[in-house]
């Protein structure tokens, strides 16, 4: 996975902000080793994991202390065993022990959700439905995690409110009504993607006859999702790409895949994470 330009660009200061928040005025208990010790030190897997991290990693060190050397065993998108080292660093030890915290805390977040998008990329093998995220992200961790997302085999949707248009609820309502909020988006000329929420069958319809080219099936059941993928394949509009979206999880994630929607859409990729267990070992001769 390619890190995009604007990914690269928000790495430098998420981090800086993270060992602000972390060192403050100074790691006080890193001040009790010997300031010209230098020592190596493993990051170890304990769990199995799909790994993701390694820049916020690189950058925590790079900011801390630039004679820190990180050499990976395992790189993003690839997964580890229970045990196993995912990189080796040789550096001052008052470096490493004060860049420990917060190089972790990338690892386990961002792997979190890499590992958990795999799962569910991996449940709807072979049905051609793809893994979408959404915008339930950690506060300032955006472009982390949706670095992490295309990590894990999923795709990632519109970054934020200004990258695409996504017609919600509130929205038509605003507008008065699907078609109006279709019309006035298109209106604006903006070359970007143009996807409309829809609760049911009637407002299917509507979204076809206006010329949604994607729809956004909010909480549809299973045979809901069907029959709106045949709606889709039958009414003589030219159909639209569909996304099922609503409390979508790792154990309904495959029937609704099977319905024939071209996404599904979840933000338990970025939400519902439950932090991958890693150990800092540091190696005294």
């Amino acid at each position: 996975m390619q890190l995009t330009d604007e990914q690269k660009s928000s790495i430098g200061p998420l981090v800086a902000a993270a060992l602000a928040e972390d060192i403050g005025s100074g790691d006080l208990t890193a001040s009790l080793v010997d300031a010209d010790a230098v020592v190596g030190a493993t990051i170890i897997a304990r769990q199995s994991l799909l790994l993701c991290g390694q820049p916020w990693v690189d950058e925590v060190f790079a900011q801390l202390d630039d004679s820190v050397v990180v050499d990976w065993y395992v790189g993003d998108g690839q997964t580890a065993e229970t045990n196993d080292v995912i990189c080796k660093l040789v550096g001052p030890a008052r470096s490493l022990l004060s860049g420990e915290r917060t190089a972790l805390n990338f690892l386990q977040t961002l792997s979190a959700t890499a590992t958990i998008t795999s799962a569910y990329v991996n449940a709807v093998a072979g049905t051609g439905t793809r893994i979408l995220d959404t915008r339930k992200t950690v506060p300032g961790l955006r472009h982390a995690q949706k670095y992490a997302v295309g990590c894990g085999g999923g795709v990632n949707h519109r970054m934020g409110l200004f990258d695409a248009i996504l017609i919600k609820e509130n929205h038509i309502r605003s507008a008065g009504g699907i078609t109006s909020a279709l019309a006035a988006a298109a209106k604006l000329g903006a070359d970007v993607l143009i996807e409309v929420e829809v609760e049911n069958q009637d407002e299917l319809l509507e979204a076809l006859a206006a010329g949604a080219s994607r729809i956004l099936l909010d909480n549809f059941t299973v045979s809901e999702l069907a029959a709106a993928v045949k709606t889709n394949r039958e009414c003589g509009y030219t159909a639209a790409e569909l996304e099922a979206s609503g409390n979508i999880t790792l154990q309904t994630v495959r029937a609704i895949a099977e319905t024939g929607v071209d996404y599904v859409s979840s933000g338990a990729l970025t939400k519902n994470i439950e932090a991958i267990d890693f150990s800092m070992l540091m190696k005294i001769d």
